[in-house]
């Protein structure tokens, strides 16, 4: 058996997430994600190269450096299946939606704005894709459940497995038997850390021939520091007792949830006094549905709250804002909340607006929950700039600023390596994807000397021969 892959995103560097695998004649795109990284935004824009010959697409799960490209994917003439978890395909409907409206709200803006300069650039005339195509996209979906083999031919197989990282992610599982011989590759997608709230751990193997692993945080150690949800309990409790807001900058996917689980246990516990919470994240109330709707894919805690009647989704406290003018009315109201808004790097949407009309008050609180990258608004706030600019006005910090550790959906070095190891056998190949190439190769190095594997840092366009 035979077998070529071809390393098309994600490869030495976070985003983008693509590989092509051709095995026995089929053609399998694994991802299909959108560069994030500023001095990769030009490959979006590159066509896709015969794509008439992909029999289908394999989705990890719904973020957008996974899925983001799968319109425009569709925009160039792919009509084939796209498989994915039921879960995945779901929330992947609600953020391409997103993505497509913010495509061409980005490029009427740019459009408005380059004219008024008298200048043109190269992708200003159209957006990267339009709602219509999320829109013909959304059909192609093909939902499978976890450990449903898809049988492409009498030789090659797919099948999807727990990934432990958000609602529905998966591990994808290519199996070839051939001339008495069996392969199997594996695609880690983006790997979940274990013990995590809400969804089980990732499923773990003891066979591969050939691993793709990912490795955002493949160079650092997660640090252990004080429980996750002490320090929730201590950040609000110190707030009420001001007489303030907490203001949270949150994601929509997995993140939002895990904030109001937690609050909801604190609540259970009698942690912290009963106060009103507002998810102000029309994205987000559409994902908590979705939720809602898969409790099969929740670990055993979370089923008990359920049969206790205390799922941290319908708590009593928790109101959801839709409307824009919803929003904007919790900026008159004076009593103590917690206000959950995106996104979750202050980059835009309603959390600007929140911050705009709380972060000058010293009796409220900003509570950082997830990673700022160098450059964003929250990064700024969290190094400790003042003031800092907002909407477009220079506005003073006077909020306390807490960062809350714990909240990471990767697995770290140790985590992914212990991952690794659950394997019986030597793998022929581990290739070190989705990571930036200083982390990548000190991953790979590490894996190696743990284990003496063969591991290799592929780098974009590289294609390998699969034996």
């Amino acid at each position: 058996m035979k077998a070529t892959m071809k390393f098309l995103g994600a490869a030495q560097n976070v985003t983008g997430s693509r590989h092509l695998l051709e095995v026995d004649g089929i053609k399998l795109l694994i991802d299909c994600g959108m560069y994030q990284e500023r001095q990769f935004l030009a490959r979006n824009w590159e066509p896709f190269d015969k794509l008439e010959t992909i029999d289908a697409v394999l989705l990890t799960h719904a973020h957008l450096d996974h899925c983001g490209l799968l319109p425009r994917f569709v925009q160039q003439g792919f009509s084939g299946p796209i498989y994915s978890t039921p879960a995945t395909a779901e929330i992947a409907r609600i953020i391409l939606m997103d993505s497509a409206r913010l495509q061409e709200e980005d490029a009427a803006y740019k459009r408005k704005r380059h004219e008024k300069q008298g200048r043109t650039g190269p992708h200003d005339d159209l957006p990267l894709y339009t709602v219509q195509d999320a829109e013909q996209t959304f059909p192609l979906f093909s939902p499978v459940n976890y450990k449903q083999p898809i049988k492409f031919n009498d030789h090659v197989s797919v099948s999807f497995y727990n990934a432990g990282h958000v609602l529905g992610s998966s591990v994808i599982q290519v199996t070839v038997n051939k001339n008495g011989e069996q392969r199997v590759i594996l695609f880690s997608g983006d790997m979940g850390r274990p013990n995590r709230p809400i969804i089980h751990d990732a499923d773990v193997f003891e066979r591969a021939d050939y691993v793709l692993i990912e490795s955002t945080y493949g160079d650092r150690v997660h640090k252990e520091t004080e429980d996750t949800q002490t320090q929730i309990a201590n950040c609000i409790t110190e707030t009420v007792e001001r007489g303030g807001k907490i203001i949270v900058p949150s994601f929509a996917l997995e993140r939002s949830q895990e904030i109001l689980y937690f609050l909801n246990e604190l609540i259970i516990e009698k942690r912290i006094t009963h106060i009103p919470i507002y998810l102000d994240s029309p994205m987000a109330s559409k994902i908590t549905e979705v939720f809602m709707k898969h409790p099969e894919l929740f670990d055993e805690t979370m089923r008990e709250h359920l049969r206790n009647g205390e799922s941290p989704f319908k708590q009593t406290d928790l109101r959801f804002v839709e409307s824009t003018d919803e929003s904007k009315s919790l900026n008159f109201m004076k009593e103590p909340m917690i206000i959950i808004a995106g996104s979750g790097m202050c980059t835009g949407g309603r959390i600007k607006h929140h911050l705009v009309n709380n972060i000058s008050d010293p009796k409220n609180t900003v509570m950082f929950v997830g990673y700022q990258a160098v450059g964003t608004l929250g990064r700024r706030i969290l190094d400790g700039d003042n003031p800092v600019r907002i909407l477009g006005e220079q506005r003073d910090i006077k909020a306390a600023i807490v960062k809350i550790s714990g909240f990471s959906a990767h697995a770290d070095r140790n985590e992914l390596l212990a991952w690794l190891k659950q394997l019986k056998q030597k793998p022929r190949e581990v290739f070190v994807v989705h990571g930036e190439l200083k982390g990548a190769n000190k991953f790979a190095d590490y894996v190696s000397e743990q284990t003496g594997w063969q591991v290799s840092v592929p780098r974009f366009g590289d294609s390998v021969e699969l034996e």
